[in-house]
């Protein structure tokens, strides 16, 4: 009799044994994402470090070839100086970033430029080239708002650009703004109050007003005279007092050596990151786009105010304008997308990341290049 076979079981995997195995596998992943993005910031941040070196070389040979570092913005027509051009029309309104493009290999884009003519009031159209480009040295990778070095020039959202040059084939004026991820420093010059509401402020919450000759005994100064690194003190129908304390001024053309930092070109800062979207005036080519101020905490965020609030709308630097709005004068400070600081680059050429941490008084000691104050480098 021929025993009969059993037949053979082909046993898979069950439900549950399924299920663990796709839970170990989203576990996995949950845990390896957080690596990813880690090392992709990484990857940016190592690009923007770079892209601020390649800046602080262009500003280097530029100032080795004239003996000065440029100044924050062309406010001459034709060398007719005034010392104060403001918002007329009639002033070039470039900034130091155009004067050193034959430094960072931007020839081409540079000879379309005639420094010797307003795009306001001359030739609009004279512009169009340059100010549709802007490379990708000048974008942070970090900064998703960015858009491309482009954004909108109308809207609450948009980026007020000073000059707005002419498509010469069809006359009309472009419809965004040039927008820039690096602005160069007017160290700890006040951000807001004298110039646009008059001698003691007010100002930013975190400045000091008035200025006195000499402190009290105790007391910590935050903010100089010379309302963003320009000549204007703190009164405004007396004489022009301030002093640049960083290395760009706004708009009275003010110069910096190298001899005139004493601090130390180790311990001060010439040019830092700055967010587009946070800052409704902020653009690659105008003076008002040239530079920002250490008065206001590093990486402050100045987009926690609906830009289209009553508060904040339109309410360029206003003492009124709540300081997370991106048209207070609190949008004229260093901030970036990268968790935690603000890469700065240093008169030596170096680029640190200052943590968001820092301590105001400390910050506001690395914008000044002759304040004599005494650092050291694990204070930021």
């Amino acid at each position: 009799m021929v025993p009969s076979q059993r037949p053979q079981l082909h046993r898979g995997f069950t439900l549950i044994e399924l299920l663990v195995v796709i839970a170990i596998i989203a576990v996995l992943i949950a845990l390896l994402l957080p690596a990813v993005q880690s090392a992709r910031e990484a990857a940016r941040r190592a690009q923007c470090t770079n892209n601020l070196k390649q800046i602080g070389l262009a500003l280097h040979n530029y100032e080795s070839s004239n003996g000065v570092f440029p100044v924050g913005a062309i406010s001459a027509k034709q060398g007719d100086n005034s010392g104060w051009g403001g918002w007329n029309t009639g002033i070039n309104q470039l900034c130091w970033r155009a004067l050193i493009l034959p430094q960072m290999e931007g020839n081409t884009v540079y000879n379309s430029l005639n420094l010797q003519i307003s795009p306001t009031a001359d030739n609009p159209a004279a512009y169009w080239t340059a100010y549709n480009t802007v490379t990708a040295t000048w974008l942070c990778p970090s900064d998703p708002d960015n858009g491309g070095g482009f954004r909108s020039g109308s809207g609450p959202d948009g980026n007020y650009p000073a000059f707005t040059a002419v498509d010469p084939s069809t006359g009309q004026p472009s419809t965004r703004t040039p927008v820039c991820n690096y602005a160069g420093s007017f160290g700890d010059n006040y951000c807001g109050g004298p110039l646009l509401n008059g001698p003691g402020g007010p100002g930013l919450p975190w400045e000091t007003f008035p200025v006195p000759a000499t402190p009290p005994v105790g007391f910590i100064r935050i903010g100089w005279d010379g309302f963003w690194g320009t000549t204007f003190g703190a009164d405004t129908s007396g004489p022009h007092t301030g002093k640049l304390r960083g290395f760009f001024d706004y708009t009275t053309e003010q110069t910096v050596t190298i001899a005139s930092v004493t601090d130390g070109t180790s311990n001060t800062i010439i040019v830092g990151e700055v967010l587009p979207s946070a800052a409704a005036d902020s653009n690659f080519w105008s003076f008002n786009g040239c530079c920002a101020g250490m008065t206001v905490p590093n990486n402050w965020n100045a987009n926690t105010v609906p830009s289209n609030a009553p508060s904040c709308l339109y309410k360029w630097q206003n003492g009124v304008a709540p300081t997370g709005c991106r048209y207070s004068a609190a949008a004229k400070g260093f901030a970036s997308k990268h968790p935690g600081g603000v890469n700065h680059l240093f008169a030596d050429g170096s680029v640190h990341f200052v943590k968001s941490s820092v301590a105001l008084v400390t910050f506001a000691a690395l914008g000044s290049r002759d304040g004599g104050e005494v650092l050291s480098s694990d204070s930021y």
